[in-house]
């Protein structure tokens, strides 16, 4: 039989945080604690400062749903069977310390046989040799060992429960991810519709002006042809009138009768000209922009479905003093005049440039810069590794930890161990960086017409930062996660 004291700790177990007292309706919220169902509801309808911020829970404040608490059934019925044990706890307290055998009081506890004992049990024969101590002499270790217990299982149960935080907060972050893709998707479909919509109605418009081309000439054609059809019919009759009269009357103009005749000739009208039949053999090649339309789209499609867009700004303890950047750290502009910028072993201090904040060691990320660049000037764009060379000359190159193109006034280069000038269907204003760590990809992209630039092939073993290098005054650039929405002041 359970005695009042450990009855009495069971109780406290399972004591509401919020009220204090037993649960009751016991609920369970996301981080795993358990609250009555009124104290949690009263809870909830306290006003929150940020209505906007979803409640935290009043024991560990972890952020908590509030539709997502769920009943405790196993917990209800545990809390049940400890008040009925508080009960006959209570009924029989006074027969829980009397000897069942002799009707002693209880006072000994033999550590061998795990009995309580009252004083006749004490000397009975089979427990002289025992070790026998008084129930509180005995009850110390074990409540130590109970008390170690306790902190172990309360430790194991508060790692637990920061796995169960971590996890959530992690979903949180996937579930995100999948709202911003669901939208990307539906976002591109409706260009996609949009798109199609224009080009139905521009095929549909210039079939309607080839088949009313095509009627036009069709009635021409029935014009003439019902016309010479008229002249020789008319002929014809008055050759056979004239056929058919006396020899005197049939001389009579007999010669200009032929002649007239022999010279006449049937003007043959073409019933398709050439330069219909040549519309509608080229007529698909009127498609070719749809084509290419949607060849771009599903290749968008899945490259904004792998990649994650990276929200980075660029880092001022990194930037060259004579960059100017902005306010927002989205934007930087090449002055010859230096800035008062204090140095540090993370500034450059040769090459104009500047790192981007965070930097990856993992996963897939993509971002888009826009380029404007004055006469004679340049820009570099990529991602180094994080112990690239900030003082002194600077090689951009694989070997020294950089993957960049060098966008320089009229062309584009590709700077690898050797430079390589690029052959562009043209100078890309915007520049699609995207980086897949895992494979090693770095890639570089018209932001605009999808054309691709360049991939370089690396191994990545430690964190890299996107870079970004800068030449001649007035030439400037600026920073976007997403495609189209950078700009330039």
């Amino acid at each position: 039989m359970a005695s009042a004291a450990s009855v009495t700790s069971l109780a406290d177990e399972v004591n509401c945080p919020i009220c204090q007292g037993t649960l009751r309706e016991p609920v369970t919220i996301d981080c795993g604690h358990n609250f009555c169902r009124i104290c949690l509801t009263h809870y909830l309808e306290i006003p929150s400062p940020d209505p906007e911020e979803p409640p935290t829970c009043p024991l560990c404040k972890e952020p908590f749903r509030p539709g997502s608490f769920r009943p405790n059934w196993q917990l209800a019925s545990v809390v049940e069977n400890i008040e009925r044990l508080k009960l006959v706890s209570r009924l029989d307290i006074e027969e829980e310390d009397i000897c069942p055998e002799h009707g002693e009081k209880v006072y000994f506890f033999c550590e061998d046989d795990e009995m309580q004992l009252c004083v006749v049990c004490r000397e009975a024969w089979e427990h002289r040799a025992h070790t026998v101590r008084f129930l509180e002499d005995a009850a110390g270790p074990y409540r130590e060992q109970i008390q170690k217990c306790l902190e172990c299982l309360r430790k194991e149960r508060e790692e637990i429960q920061g796995i169960q935080s971590r996890e959530n907060r992690r979903i949180q972050v996937l579930l995100t991810q999948v709202a911003t893709k669901k939208q990307k998707v539906i976002s591109e479909f409706a260009h996609l519709s949009q798109f199609l919509e224009e080009q139905q109605s521009i095929l549909l418009a210039q079939l309607e002006r080839l088949d009313g081309d095509i009627l036009k000439h069709r009635d021409e054609f029935d014009v003439l042809v019902t016309g010479e059809i008229s002249r020789f019919s008319t002929l014809i009759e008055e050759l056979e009138e004239k056929k058919e009269r006396p020899a005197r009357e049939l001389l009579m103009d007999i010669r200009s009768t032929l002649i007239r005749c022999e010279t006449r000739r049937c003007r043959k009208p073409e019933a398709v000209s050439p330069e219909l039949g040549q519309r509608i053999r080229d007529f698909p090649q009127q498609a070719l922009p749809l084509r290419k339309e949607m060849k771009m789209f599903l290749e968008k499609l899945c490259f904004e479905l792998d990649y994650e867009p990276a929200h980075i700004s660029l880092d001022p303890w990194t930037s060259h003093p004579k960059l100017l950047l902005s306010e927002d750290h989205q934007q930087a502009r090449f002055s010859y005049k230096w800035q008062k910028s204090p140095d540090s072993p993370q500034r450059f201090d040769r090459a104009t440039c500047v790192l981007a904040h965070g930097g990856f060691t993992g996963g897939r990320h993509t971002w888009v810069v826009s380029v404007d660049l004055a006469p004679g000037g340049s820009c570099t764009l990529g991602v180094v590794s994080k112990d690239i060379r900030r003082k002194g000359e600077l090689r951009l190159r694989p070997e020294e930890g950089v993957w960049a193109v060098r966008l320089a006034w009229g062309f584009v280069s590709a700077l690898g161990s050797f430079p390589t000038r690029l052959a562009l269907e043209e100078q890309p204003q915007q520049v699609r960086v995207s980086v897949d760590y895992e494979v090693g990809w770095v890639t570089f992209a018209n932001a605009v017409t999808q054309e691709p630039i360049y991939t370089f092939t690396a191994s990545f073993t430690q964190k890299i930062f996107p870079f970004f290098g800068l030449w001649g005054r007035g030439s400037k650039f600026s920073l976007s996660s997403q495609e189209g929405a950078a700009t330039l002041p």
